[in-house]
């Protein structure tokens, strides 16, 4: 099973990036396929409202995202990870998102052809963390990420919260929530 996952993380190795390699450990335990992008590797412009997509179903913006689209497509699973930045994910991953308007035209345009069709097995899962203990710390994204993964042709397949993650490194020295997260990889692949 094809499994996308991008880093919205400008950090190299940081905390959400620990995070998101211990899941994949989980994921390809339980077989996945993975292909691991960091987003802040890619040149994606933001999206400019231009309605370009509106007609085709398809961005008029040429940067990295054109090589995106294909792979979303062709995912049976996609995991978004991100650190929390002002009770949302990072302006990379935003980015990422926000390009994804696209793939909710197609999606819509598909739909009034008759041509949709839903596929169940579809999933989108968050890996995010932050560094305080906010009690809504995480809905921002969570909302962010759900919608996100519908205009993709997903369900929300879930999330894998972590807070108190303030250091450099913080995440690499919680063996107890790493563990967890490995199981949670091999269970999204469920």
């Amino acid at each position: 099973m094809k499994v996308l996952a991008l880093s919205g993380s400008p950090r190299k190795k940081g905390n959400s990036e620990t995070l998101l390699r211990t899941v994949l450990q989980g994921v390809a335990a339980a077989g996945g396929e993975i292909e691991m992008i960091r987003l802040c590797d890619l040149r994606i412009q933001p999206c400019i409202g231009c309605g370009g997509c509106d007609k085709a179903g398809e961005c008029v913006l040429e940067d990295d995202m054109q090589e995106l689209y294909p792979k979303i497509l062709a995912c049976q699973r996609l995991i978004l990870a991100s650190p929390i930045y002002f009770y949302g994910i990072t302006a990379q991953a935003k980015g990422f998102v926000d390009r994804c308007q696209a793939l909710w035209n197609r999606k819509r345009l598909l739909t009034e052809k008759g041509e949709w069709r839903k596929d169940p097995s579809r999933k989108g899962f968050l890996l995010a963390v932050s560094a305080t203990h906010g009690e809504r710390v995480f809905e921002g994204a969570i909302l962010t990420a759900k919608y996100a993964f519908d205009a993709m042709g997903m369900g929300y397949g879930g999330e894998f919260l972590v807070k108190g993650m303030d250091g450099r490194g913080d995440m690499a020295k919680d063996a107890a929530t790493l563990t967890r997260a490995e199981e949670a990889g091999r269970k999204f692949m469920d």
